[in-house]
C-alpha cells in the first residue's frame, strides 16, 4: 500500500503530480564515488520506490558520467507521467546555448520529452550565470522543462539568476550534522517562495548508524574526503551517532527513521532526498514516513545536533568542492 503523500512541494502550474515528501536520490546508481554499484540493485531500488508511492526521482548528469540518468530513463519507460523527475547539470559554459544543449543531453539519456525539474547543479565561482538561466527559461516556455532549480547556491548567487528567471526549487545539503543553511539560505528560500529540497539527508549514510569507530571504505568511495571523516571531526560525529542510537532505542524507531523525519520536521523543508542502493534500503527509508514521532524527540535530537555542529567547521560544503 503506498504511503500517504504530502501535497506537491514544487509549486508550479498546472500541478498534476502529487509528490511524496520523500524522494529517491539516485547518485549511487552512477556506480562511481560510492565504491561500486550493481545495475540490478539500482533497478530494484527504483521499483521499490515506485511500488511504495515514492514518486520523486532525483538524478544528475554527473552521477557516473550519465549512467544514473540512463538507468532512470530506462526504468521510467511506461511510467514517465507517474514520476516527478529531476536532474541537474554543471554550468561549465555560461551561455544560454550551453544550457539548452545540456537539457537536450539529459532528455535523451532519460528518454523523455520533458523534465519536471532541471537544476543548475553547482554555481561557478565568480561567473555570471544569468545567460544560463535565460536559456533555461527559453526551454521552459517550450515545455521541455516544467520548473527550474539551483543547487548549492548562496543567496547572492540566487539573486543574480533571479534577475532573468524564476527559481522554483533549491537543492541543498542539510541534515543533523550539516545545518549551516539555516543561517541564510533556507530563510532566503522561504522569503522568496523557493521550495527547499534536501540532499545528503542522512549525512552520506552516517545517520544509519552503520559506521564503526574506525570506519573503512571500499576503493573508489569518495566519502572519506568529506568533512565528517576529518580526524578532528569524526570522533565528535561518532559520539553524536551513539547518543542518537540510544534515543532511537528509547523511542523504538530506527536511527535512519529519526534522521529522515527530523529533516522533514524542520521549518522551510519541502522535500527530502534519501539515497537507496537496493530494494531493502528503499523499503526501510519509506517506512520512516509511518507513524508519529513526539516533538520532544526532535528537540532532543536537535540538542545532540547542536553539540556535534560545534565541532564541524563551516568549510562551505561537506565535499569542499569549489568549482
Amino acid at each position: 500500500m503506498p504511503y500517504v503523500v504530502k501535497p506537491p512541494v514544487i509549486k508550479i502550474e498546472p500541478v498534476d503530480k502529487p509528490q511524496c515528501a520523500l524522494g529517491l536520490g539516485c547518485w549511487a546508481f552512477g556506480g562511481s564515488q560510492w565504491g561500486g554499484q550493481e545495475d540490478e540493485d539500482s533497478r530494484a531500488a527504483m521499483q521499490a520506490a515506485y511500488d511504495l508511492g515514492v514518486n520523486h526521482f532525483d538524478t544528475a548528469q554527473g552521477y557516473g558520467a550519465g549512467r544514473s540518468e540512463q538507468l532512470v530513463g530506462e526504468f521510467l519507460q511506461g511510467r514517465r507521467d507517474e514520476v516527478y523527475l529531476a536532474t541537474k547539470f554543471f554550468p561549465s559554459e555560461q551561455t544560454a546555448q550551453y544550457a539548452r544543449d545540456q537539457l537536450e543531453v539529459s532528455r535523451q539519456r532519460l528518454q523523455t520529452d520533458y523534465i519536471d525539474l532541471f537544476y543548475i547543479h553547482w554555481p561557478k565561482t565568480g561567473a555570471d550565470l544569468r545567460p544560463v538561466m535565460e536559456g533555461l527559461e527559453a526551454e521552459r516556455s517550450k515545455g521541455r522543462l516544467l520548473s527550474i532549480g539551483v543547487s548549492n547556491f548562496s543567496p547572492e548567487q540566487m539573486d543574480q539568476v533571479s534577475e532573468v528567471g524564476k527559481i522554483d526549487a533549491h537543492q541543498l545539503c542539510y541534515n543533523l550534522f550539516w545545518r549551516y543553511p539555516e543561517r541564510d539560505v533556507i530563510p532566503y528560500c522561504v522569503e522568496h517562495d523557493i521550495a527547499v529540497v534536501t540532499y545528503s539527508s542522512i549525512a552520506q549514510g552516517i545517520l544509519t548508524g552503520k559506521f564503526p569507530k574506525e570506519p573503512t571504505f571500499k576503493e573508489g568511495d569518495s566519502r572519506p574526503g568529506t568533512v565528517y571523516f576529518d580526524p578532528e571531526v569524526w570522533p565528535h560525529v561518532y559520539e553524536g551517532v551513539e547518543r542518537l542510537k540510544a534515543l532511537s532505542e528509547e523511542c523504538q524507531r530506527t536511527l535512519t527513521h529519526l534522521a529522515i523525519r527530523w529533516v522533514l520536521a524542520q521549518p522551510g523543508v519541502a522535500s527530502e532526498l534519501v539515497g537507496a542502493r537496493n530494494a531493502q534500503q528503499m523499503q526501510d527509508n519509506a517506512a520512516a514516513l509511518d507513524g508519529d514521532i513526539p516533538a520532544d524527540v526532535f528537540s532532543r535530537m536537535t540538542e545532540i545536533s547542536d553539540e556535534v555542529m560545534s565541532h564541524i567547521p563551516d568549510v562551505g560544503n561537506i565535499f569542499r568542492f569549489y568549482p
